[in-house]
């Protein structure tokens, strides 16, 4: 599957497995923007680093967000690519994360990476932790 070379940036861009089922991640054009520039700034090769996404016990909802860069996919990590960026999930993070989409919100107030996470039944007002 090509993706597009402009979207929109309220979409989401699904990407599809060898079996053609779309993947339990997803991310949108404008959170992989910012990716991939942080990814640039920090000087993390995209062949061979990434984007961690993770879930750790704490916060002030139970639950808390982790993203990290990080230079290699660990061994049981899931490992997800969009349009050339790479995404490891651990499996007991994979566990929370499945199905969540990763966007960029940029307002007068806040900006910053949101998990729309459906697994989350409830979160703070920062946003960074859920149960």
């Amino acid at each position: 599957m090509t993706m597009p070379e402009k979207a929109n940036t309220t979409s989401v861009l699904p990407v599809t497995n060898a079996t053609g089922a779309q993947k339990s991640i997803e991310i949108t054009p404008k959170a992989l923007e910012k990716v991939r520039s942080a990814m640039a700034k920090e000087n993390i090769s995209p062949e061979s680093g990434g984007l961690r996404l993770g879930v750790q016990g704490g916060g002030c909802s139970g639950l808390s967000y982790n993203i990290r860069f990080d230079t290699k996919p660990r061994e049981r990590d899931r490992v997800y690519e969009y349009d050339g960026v790479r995404i490891f999930v651990d499996p007991k993070s994979f566990i929370y994360l499945h199905g969540m989409v990763l966007d960029y919100e940029e307002t007068l107030l806040k900006q910053g990476f949101i998990f729309r996470n459906p697994n989350a039944s409830k979160s703070c007002g920062c946003g960074s932790s859920f149960s």
